[in-house]
């Protein structure tokens, strides 16, 4: 039988105890370390048990600190020997519980005892309160953290990928600061592409694999081949899949099958949403299977941040089409510039020659149809107005023609100057660029000095010549191209076919309709007519009014061979224009040395002199050796004040017509 305890006077000793049990009790931060702090008592306890109700839970501290015990109850039984004070733990605020007091010495707790232990459980009320509030400030201060690091998150990679313009480069930064602040493995970035039955996605995928190097690539997947995708485009929300787990949609697609076969375990995938239109989406995958890489707060972080992307993505498409458009503009600028400054039925043809009417009637006959055309004839004969004829009479007029000179492009650009490049193609490839092909489309593509293409690059373009499609340089997409082809030329193919320096299969495709232009000296007729249209578009040009040229000038300009053919004939009347200083054109004869045209019936020559004649000759060996050592002495330099003209002590011009005329060139001295 249980006897109830001796009060003694303790009241000091007890207000003493609950001061002490007071400062150490507030500072504990969880509740079993709370009740090991209350023990030992002044008064005799041997276990404290809790029981809080919300949530229902149950602590129990002994002497020797906490211990597992069942959940005590009120009418249990209590061992013999064994007593028990159960008081409610309540603050002014709420109601926590109830805390048992028992105590093993066989007697009952005395009436000091239990007021006693009531002022201790009104303290530990108080210190469940001031955790509870601790534990509440803890959670806010995470959750602010945790806001605080998503938000920094948010903002270095909207910096990073918001300046993007480059896709290749866009790609690069995503799955740089994606592995860097959730540390997965495999990124892969897929934009949708074309429409209806061409509709694809380009992957720009890397894998960070363990204990090998990352590895980046590009594809291109059908979307028909991916359900999945289509889904989540769609649907347009994140899909969460465990590729460990045997499920029929992962066995049905060969793309989630390679990657559990590449040892990912689990995939996220968020689609790329700007203004309501679906640009593509982010797939997400780990090789461990962590839970917390696509938590609800992870999942919502990188939603926003897939939010950031596609803005990145339509900036940088946007950027794209804007540099396209821009190249169209100026190529479109140059086209009707060129329509604006000849008009008229055959532009800046200048002729009144039976051989000039007999091309131009050609020029209008192949115009109609949409045929090659190869232009020959000497340099400087007026190719390319030629070219320009044929397209302002074709019904592809209204369209522009772009004009390329093979030998004015370094062979190595040539091929992404004629088909086009994508990005990344080489170095420096920093965007898509449309080739010459793309660029006339529905028009004419003029090709200067097409004698002059690399060897190597004409299958490619025998290739457009018969399929009429394209590839860009560095890309696979096959392009359909719709443009008339005028090719020209000052070589002989036909002698560069038979040399094997130029492609005979080429040359059969280009020679369908071939249009020889006559020099010059074949059509002298037309000489005075260019002379004087040269004579006033040059004078206007330079504000001078020159109203006549003379007669003599003119006669002796038709008897001259003209090598340099109308090129040549106009840069010696701008000279011309240049000097004068009145209304007459003034034209310095003396130093057109140029050998005239034989005369049609060569003079009588007589058998006996033909001696003088063989002097002649050696005469010009004579002068040729002489002109060959002074560019020697001048290192092929022919005018200035150390050129061979001046060793000679002649005029540049005349050392020019004698060169010519002896087949010298400076560059070979």
């Amino acid at each position: 039988m249980l006897k109830t305890s001796n009060d003694t006077d303790t009241a000091g000793v007890w207000q003493e105890a609950l001061l002490q049990i007071s400062q150490k009790i507030f500072f504990q931060r969880d509740v079993p370390s709370l009740l090991c702090a209350m023990l030992p008592l002044p008064i005799p306890c041997q276990f404290i048990d809790l029981s809080l109700s919300l949530p229902h839970q149950h602590f129990c501290c002994g002497r020797d600190g906490q211990r597992a015990a069942p959940s005590p109850d009120a009418c249990d039984e209590l061992p013999e020997n064994h007593s028990r004070c159960v008081l409610p733990v309540t603050s002014p605020r709420r109601r926590y519980g109830e805390v048992f007091f028992t105590r093993t010495d066989g007697y009952h707790y005395s009436r000091d005892e239990r007021d006693f232990l009531r002022r201790l459980a009104q303290m530990l009320a108080l210190a469940l309160e001031n955790l509870a509030v601790h534990e509440t400030l803890r959670a806010e201060n995470d959750v602010l953290r945790h806001e605080r690091d998503h938000h920094r998150i948010l903002v270095d990679v909207t910096n990073s990928v918001i300046s993007c313009l480059d896709m290749d480069a866009l790609a690069a930064e995503v799955s740089k600061e994606i592995h860097r602040f959730f540390g997965i493995d495999y990124i892969s970035l897929a934009l949708c592409e074309g429409s209806g039955e061409n509709a694809h996605l380009k992957v720009y995928l890397t894998h960070y694999t363990p204990g090998r190097p990352m590895r980046r690539e590009q594809k291109r997947v059908d979307m028909a081949d991916n359900i999945l995708a289509s889904h989540v485009l769609s649907e347009s929300h994140p899909v969460l899949i465990d590729l460990r787990l045997p499920s029929q949609s992962v066995s049905n697609d060969p793309h989630l099958m390679e990657m559990r076969n590449a040892g990912l375990s689990s995939l996220c995938l968020l689609p790329l949403v700007f203004g309501h239109k679906p640009l593509g989406l982010i797939k997400l995958a780990r090789h461990s299977a962590d839970t917390d890489t696509f938590s609800d707060a992870n999942l919502r972080l990188l939603s926003q941040i897939c939010a950031r992307i596609a803005i990145a993505v339509d900036n940088a498409r946007s950027y794209d089409e804007i540099t396209r458009l821009k190249d169209n503009l100026e190529h479109e600028n140059i086209w009707l510039n060129e329509q604006m400054h000849n008009s008229g039925s055959f532009g800046e043809i200048i002729w009144q020659s039976a051989a000039m009417s007999a091309l131009l009637e050609q020029v209008q006959m192949v115009a109609d149809s949409d045929s090659t055309v190869l232009i020959l004839g000497e340099t400087g004969t007026g190719k390319e107005l030629i070219a320009r004829a044929i397209h302002n009479h074709s019904a592809r007029s209204g369209k522009r023609m772009v004009k390329m000179n093979c030998a004015a492009v370094p062979s190595g650009l040539l091929e992404s100057d004629l088909f086009g490049h994508e990005k990344g193609a080489f170095t420096g490839a920093t965007t898509t660029r449309q080739g010459r092909f793309e660029l006339a489309e529905g028009g004419t593509l003029f090709l200067d000095e097409v004698g002059d293409m690399p060897l190597e690059l004409q299958p490619k373009l025998l290739r457009v010549l018969q399929e009429r499609e394209i590839e860009r340089l560095g890309g696979s997409k096959v392009i359909p191209v719709n443009a008339r082809l005028i090719a020209a030329t000052n070589r002989d193919l036909k002698d560069m076919v038979a040399n094997r320096e130029y492609r005979s299969d080429l040359y059969y495709r280009l020679n369908v309709f071939p249009i020889t232009i006559p020099p010059l000296r074949e059509r002298p007729e037309d000489i005075p007519l260019l002379a004087k249209f040269f004579t006033q578009k040059i004078a206007r040009r330079m504000n001078r009014t020159i109203d006549s040229i003379p007669g003599e000038t003119l006669r002796r300009l038709s008897q001259l061979s003209w090598p340099g053919n109308v090129r040549e004939l106009e840069n010696v009347i701008e000279r011309a224009v240049i000097l004068t200083r009145g209304a007459t054109l003034n034209l310095q004869l003396d130093e057109l040395q140029y050998a005239a045209m034989a005369p049609a019936t060569p003079p009588p020559v007589e058998e006996p002199k033909r001696k003088p004649r063989q002097e002649a000759v050696e005469n010009d060996e004579v002068e040729r050796q002489r002109i060959i050592q002074a560019l020697r002495e001048a290192n092929g330099i022919v005018a200035g004040p150390r050129g061979a003209a001046i060793r000679l002590g002649v005029k540049r011009t005349t050392l020019l017509s004698r060169m010519q005329r002896l087949g010298i060139s400076p560059q070979e001295w």
